[in-house]
């Protein structure tokens, strides 16, 4: 087995660390590998290829001293094929919520979260994914 080291903030581990503890698992590595197998599987729902999708993402981020916000204005303007819509609001003191509105395929969505994702300083990335004109719920 492959060993990987990871560097995070360490309110994260500690997050972690209460995480496994209050959960049972038997340590930080087998509650990475968890995450990392539900990560990597996410977008390899084989009902959603080759269909018209609509996605949502959701980013929360600290708009003093970051630049989240120009790297949100980047990824609108370089995905603007898929960007359906987009919304920008503050919320409470020193935090922006960015919405995107989303329309393309599972591979174009899944890009453009995961760029969404490897932008530092972002707090949360929340997202939903549903095909397009065929009733089903959301994913």
């Amino acid at each position: 087995m492959g060993v990987v080291s990871v560097s995070m903030p360490d309110s994260l581990v500690e997050r972690i660390d209460e995480f496994t503890e209050e959960h049972g698992y038997t340590g930080r590595s087998e509650f990475l590998r968890e995450a990392a197998r539900d990560l990597l599987g996410e977008f390899e729902d084989r009902k959603l290829e080759d269909r018209e999708l609509m996605g949502i993402v959701t980013v929360v981020f600290d708009y003093e001293g970051t630049t989240v916000e120009e790297r949100m204005m980047q990824l609108r303007h370089e995905h603007e094929d898929i960007v359906a819509s987009n919304f920008h609001s503050h919320v409470g003191d020193h935090n922006c919520m960015e919405l995107f509105i989303l329309e393309g395929n599972l591979e174009q969505i899944s890009t453009f979260v995961g760029k969404i994702r490897a932008t530092t300083d972002t707090k949360t990335v929340d997202y939903s994914v549903t095909p397009i004109g065929d009733g089903e719920g959301i994913v």
